[in-house]
């Protein structure tokens, strides 16, 4: 069976965003990731450990057709270049997906996520792709949340957890450390 991991950068609040904003992230603190704090290189090593454990990518319809256009060319995301990728979408026509970029699939449903987790390979990470990691995690299909914390609160924005009425869920802490710039990350386990 497949892992599926959530990654994202996360406010204190829950806010979840791509680090210089962009469609989607219109209120008044978008692209919130750069803005206010130092670099502090060692801060980011998360993203570069989990570049060894990927197999494939999994997007929303908005995250995908946000990246499509930037991570294909760029030096920072190379290693994804050739990487299966999924799209969730109900909406994204076949003809919308880019060429150049890997393999890349279009999932119509939360079955049929389920259906590639219970196939054979490694670890699925999503990238970005707030309402889609809600909608699988309401369905008990993610494994793991790989976070990058920031220091702060910003009342506005998409929320990586939803608010349904729901069974609770427990997470095991796996591994976690801090930075001098007030990051904290934490990588969490969901415990079935």
């Amino acid at each position: 069976m497949r892992k599926l991991v959530y990654t994202g950068f996360m406010s204190l609040d829950g806010v979840v965003d791509s680090p210089g904003g962009g469609p989607g992230e219109e209120h008044r603190s978008g692209g919130w990731v750069f803005k206010h704090l130092d670099f502090v290189e060692e801060a980011w090593s998360l993203k570069g450990e989990e570049l060894a454990d990927t197999t494939a990518l999994m997007f929303g319809r908005r995250s995908y057709q946000a990246f499509a256009p930037v991570w294909p060319g760029s030096q920072d995301h190379a290693a994804y270049k050739e990487l299966p990728k999924y799209v969730v979408s109900t909406t994204l026509p076949d003809d919308a997906l880019v060429d150049g970029w890997g393999p890349t699939t279009i999932l119509r449903s939360t079955e049929d996520v389920a259906a590639l987790k219970e196939g054979e390979g490694g670890a699925i990470f999503i990238h970005g792709s707030a309402e889609l990691a809600r909608r699988l995690s309401d369905e008990g299909l993610i494994d793991q949340y790989n976070l990058l914390v920031f220091p702060v609160l910003l009342g506005a924005g998409k929320s990586l957890f939803g608010r349904a009425d729901r069974a609770k869920q427990m997470l095991a802490l796996r591994e976690t450390d801090n930075y001098s710039n007030g990051i904290l990350k934490l990588v969490y386990d969901v415990r079935r």
